[in-house]
């Protein structure tokens, strides 16, 4: 029997590229490899189209589009790793000390399901105290979900204005930096990737918490929760088919990392992935887990957050969300 051909979309990383390229083959598998840059174009396609056979998925849209029916479903093999107690900047003339001071004000997020919004209110609601409900969250961008229910406390920018715009005329108070939010002036489908920089009439916006790289790291010590991004989800019919695609799929990703977490231990490599993940060496033997058993904590917290922040009606079953493979 012909090994199944199947369509492929992840991001490119020092630590997939060995895969992509083919140097680390997946077993079992004839592979076509569709390059979408950025990666965020491909996670809207699979989930409108179902465009893809295996595809990269931020995490936060894959558990509500699961939930919700769709016909794929996640190994625990996450691409992408960072902390989200920074990247959050408010307007020095808002009187925004502390993260409950966000109540009554309105907070400038691309989308409210972008996993990067998703770790930082769960942070501010368990670690701060904060009523996500009492915030005001604009958005300018859709929900790659377009059939989810956003909360009420959720509003969408005025036509031809950006977060970046509002921030400076103070119409928002606060914002979460980059593409994910006041880093892009201009229109979020043309522009996911940009990192304009962030500061207008006020200047530079400063970060709502201080010493962030110690909080983090203190966060992780006691919790032991490493924010997962870029998750991986396999159609159905694949998986039910070829019962032996799940393992194969982890083995090449797992053999595809090892030469990239040695370089970084060697101190090679200058992009702002190499140098976070080099950082987290102090924390962690692997700055990028695979695996239920590494990363239970985490995915743990990503399903309580979105519970708490309504955008799934009920906490899944695990099995029912990831297929259980191990690294």
């Amino acid at each position: 029997m012909a090994d199944p051909r199947l369509k492929i979309a992840i991001g490119s990383y020092g630590h997939t590229n060995a895969v992509k390229t083919g140097e680390v083959p997946i077993k079992g598998v004839d592979t076509d490899f569709i390059e979408v840059k950025p990666i965020i174009g491909a996670f809207r396609r699979m989930v409108r189209d179902l465009e893809f056979d295996i595809c990269e998925m931020a995490p936060t849209t894959y558990m509500i589009a699961r939930v919700l029916g769709a016909p794929y479903i996640a190994l625990p093999i996450f691409v992408m790793r960072r902390f989200h107690h920074g990247g959050f900047v408010v307007r020095p003339d808002a009187g925004i000390k502390v993260p409950k001071d966000l109540e009554g004000k309105k907070v400038g997020v691309r989308a409210y399901s972008v996993t990067t919004g998703v770790w930082t209110r769960g942070i501010f609601v368990n670690e701060y105290g904060l009523d996500s409900d009492k915030v005001t969250w604009i958005v300018d961008d859709e929900e790659h979900v377009t059939t989810l229910k956003l909360p009420p406390n959720v509003i969408h920018a005025p036509e031809g204005k950006s977060l970046q715009s509002m921030m400076a005329s103070g119409e928002i108070q606060a914002g979460f930096t980059g593409p994910a939010g006041v880093g892009r002036a201009g229109p979020p489908i043309g522009n996911w990737d940009m990192n304009a920089p962030t500061g207008g009439a006020t200047g530079t916006y400063p970060e709502l918490l201080a010493d962030v790289e110690q909080v983090e790291y203190g966060w992780f010590r006691r919790t032991g929760i490493l924010p997962i991004h870029g998750l991986i989800v396999v159609r159905d019919e694949h998986i039910a088919r070829h019962p032996w695609l799940a393992r194969s799929l982890m083995d090449a990703f797992v053999t595809a990392k090892q030469p990239y977490l040695e370089s970084i231990k060697q101190g090679k490599g200058d992009s702002p992935e190499d140098k976070r993940y080099r950082g987290f060496l102090s924390l962690m033997s692997d700055p990028l887990p695979y695996g239920m058993a590494a990363n239970r904590p985490s995915i743990e917290a990503l399903v309580t957050y979105a519970l708490q922040q309504k955008l799934i009606p009920s906490r899944p079953q695990l099995d029912q969300v990831f297929v259980n493979v191990d690294a």
